[in-house]
């Protein structure tokens, strides 16, 4: 294997999470290369090495990965197929295709939980909604549950809650899968990294509080609120899939506190996660970091939890939509402990991801405050 600071290094999609990990591996000079279709994204302010092109098209990957070592992904929606060959012809897949195929498919995903044991919450597969209605009316199916694509979700996309019968008519239509909608305590979330030889080291549990109707995390909490016996629960629990599934690289894992005190696996992401954004303030090592350092065959950080933090989203404002403008940017600049990242995308519509903020302070109680200001002041409209 060559050495970290001379491999070719191909990352599929220029979005925020691209633009952090280029941002990351400028410390060390490594040779970063983008794939997406428009250079404006997020990531092209940062790379200077953009092609344009489509991570979905298989040719596109086909061309973009032929000349690069290691091939790793910011969002799970890529082509697998020209993945496959491009393994086989040599190039490191850092997650495997094999991987990513299950992943994609929250149906596949779901089994590949029941099939390795792996605690997760009661499902069904459905190819279409009126099979879901069908249930309902012949007693299989109980409201409430909760209704999932089983391909192309996304932030908050691809879901359904379905609390009662009036809310059937927010069925999606499509094969999806349909779990029950699980009584809980809280919703955490670990961010492990798998090395290529093996070995994990799993990142302090955060907590996540949802924006109910965008169903996008607006705050998340680290070190989340758990006795210790939880803490090392949830991160064995978190360490045991990323083993089962043998990816490399980071694998955030999403849990569910039950009210009866059990984790449930939700779902998983093979890449930089948005529960790990408050890594580059927060921990030894950033998330980021820690994943170049997993596929490049460097040692993995310490990640350790440096001080507690609260990390918001900047989600684009109700009612307004064009070139962006952020109102209040100065005022959370002077707030001590504060930490403001935009994203640089040029529009913003509600409930966009335009950036985050990070908030650190002595104590969680004070970063909390801090950040409750922060979500009061700072407001990005058109």
């Amino acid at each position: 294997m060559k050495p970290f600071t001379t491999q070719r290094i191909g990352i599929l999609g220029g979005g925020q999470l691209g633009k952090m990990l280029c941002q990351a591996g400028s410390r060390w000079g490594l040779n970063l290369s983008i794939l997406d279709t428009d250079p404006h994204f997020p990531a092209g302010q940062v790379c200077p090495q953009f092609t344009t092109g489509s991570f979905r098209d298989e040719a596109d990957v086909l061309r973009f990965g032929k000349d690069m070592d290691v091939l790793t992904i910011e969002i799970e929606h890529v082509s697998v197929a020209a993945l496959e060959q491009l393994q086989d012809q040599g190039v490191r897949v850092y997650p495997a295709p094999e991987v990513l195929r299950t992943i994609q498919d929250k149906g596949l995903q779901k089994l590949f939980y029941r099939d390795h044991q792996i605690p997760t919450s009661a499902f069904t597969l459905y190819d279409r909604s009126a099979e879901i209605r069908d249930a309902i009316r012949s007693g299989q199916l109980s409201i409430p549950f909760v209704q999932k694509s089983r391909t192309a979700g996304y932030d908050g996309r691809g879901v359904a809650i379905i609390r009662q019968v009036e809310d059937l008519d927010k069925l999606l239509e499509g094969p999806s899968l349909t779990e029950d909608l699980v009584p809980m305590q809280k919703e955490i979330a670990v961010v492990v990294a798998r090395d290529i030889h093996g070995q994990c080291k799993a990142f302090p549990s955060v907590e996540m509080e949802f924006h109910e109707e965008a169903n996008l995390v607006e705050f998340l909490a680290c070190p989340a609120d758990l006795t210790d016996r939880q803490e090392k629960e949830a991160e064995q629990l978190a360490i045991r899939v990323a083993e089962a599934f043998g990816t490399v690289g980071l694998l955030a894992v999403e849990l569910f506190l039950t009210q009866e005190g059990t984790f449930l696996i939700n779902e998983v992401a093979p890449r930089p996660h948005n529960s790990g954004h408050h890594t580059i303030e927060c921990c030894e090592t950033s998330q980021y970091e820690q994943h170049l350092r997993a596929i490049t065959g460097m040692p993995l950080g310490s990640t350790q939890l440096i001080r507690p933090g609260v990390m918001l989203n900047l989600l684009g404002e109700e009612g307004f939509s064009g070139p962006a403008l952020y109102r209040g940017w100065e005022d959370c600049m002077a707030i001590p402990g504060v930490h403001v990242h935009v994203y640089g995308k040029a529009e913003t519509r509600p409930f966009r991801k335009m950036g985050h903020v990070t908030v650190v302070a002595d104590t969680l109680e004070e970063a909390r405050h801090r950040a409750r200001i922060v979500r009061e002041t700072l407001n990005v409209i058109a």
